[in-house]
């Protein structure tokens, strides 16, 4: 049936029954029970590497890994065990959760992707840790340990909501919320994605790019698009992300990703990180932002873009 037991069982054997239905062995499931098809998730263009990366897992790996040399592998006994794993308790068995000296099981989604995205010691160079990311001791983060420091996001869609005050609000989100499947119909989980970086809508992180719904359709989840251009929060909003009009079409916007972090940021408030990639020190060597008013949306910010100095640029 393709178990290898000592790797951990193998992603073949775990196919025996959530892969194509052409492949999937008379018997072992039930009649009248559907079972949605993990493989197709894993042959789109953005996915963990489960079917490329073979043969390496075992049963007795730790992780965080602690080994730089170590292969990077995602098989399926990575994230789920296959013995304890139930609909009230996904992680049931997932070590990750380190209380004092001890490795105890996760109890959130988010630690279970720490365990391969966070402090993992063969974490690719182009990769940051989403730990330190994520951290609420950071100056702000997008709330999936706990809720968000900044209690006026003016642009937040309901039910999202800064803190908690009905039942209904929404306060904390997930890892699953952003990186997903592309398709609804599909398993939940980012297990793969049309849509780069495993994401479960369109995000571009593009320079030059034409803002529109599909262009930041993940951002605009959450936030109002209508807020964002109307510059409610911050006054060169809709001059930043459409750019400057010619006639009937706008270039020369720039992504939200070119000032924000979309998981945190170590160093600002409002989850700003300039990418280097577009953002670069001004004529004075100067590369930082500053917070001028909190209740106001006022700021300075030092940096050159796209040919223009800010020495500073107020708003």
């Amino acid at each position: 049936m393709g178990f290898n037991f000592r790797s951990g069982g193998g992603t073949n054997g775990c196919l025996n029954c959530h892969g194509n239905s052409s492949k999937v062995i008379r018997g072992l499931v039930s009649a009248g029970v559907e079972i949605k098809n993990i493989e197709s998730e894993f042959k789109k263009t953005y996915r963990h590497p489960t079917l490329e990366v073979s043969g390496v897992h075992s049963s007795k790996e730790e992780l965080p890994e602690t080994n730089p040399r170590a292969p990077r592998h995602a098989d399926c006994a990575d994230c789920h065990d296959p013995h304890l794993v139930s609909p009230a308790n996904r992680f049931a068995g997932i070590k990750g959760k380190r209380i004092g000296n001890i490795m105890a099981d996760i109890t959130n989604e988010y630690e279970l992707c720490y365990r391969c995205h966070a402090e993992s010691a063969n974490l690719p160079g182009r990769f940051s840790n989403k730990r330190a990311e994520l951290s609420m001791n950071n100056p702000s983060f997008h709330p999936v340990e706990g809720e968000g420091k900044n209690s006026v996001v003016i642009s937040l869609l309901k039910p999202y909501k800064e803190k908690k005050v009905n039942p209904a609000d929404i306060s904390i989100i997930q890892c699953g919320d952003c990186h997903g499947s592309d398709s609804p119909s599909s398993p939940k989980g980012p297990h793969g994605s049309n849509y780069p970086y495993i994401l479960a809508d369109n995000y571009s992180t593009r320079d030059n790019e034409p803002e529109s719904v599909y262009a930041y359709a993940l951002c605009y989840r959450c936030h109002n698009r209508a807020s964002i251009l109307g510059n409610e929060s911050f006054k060169f909003h809709s001059l930043h992300i459409q750019g400057k009009g010619n006639g009937a079409v706008a270039v020369g916007g720039t992504s939200c990703h070119t000032c924000h972090n979309s998981h945190g940021s170590t160093e600002y408030k409002y989850l700003i990180k300039f990418d280097p990639e577009v953002v670069s020190p001004n004529s004075k060597g100067m590369l930082k932002f500053v917070e001028k008013g909190v209740s106001s949306f006022r700021g300075e910010c030092y940096l050159s873009c796209h040919g223009v100095d800010h020495s500073p640029k107020s708003y």
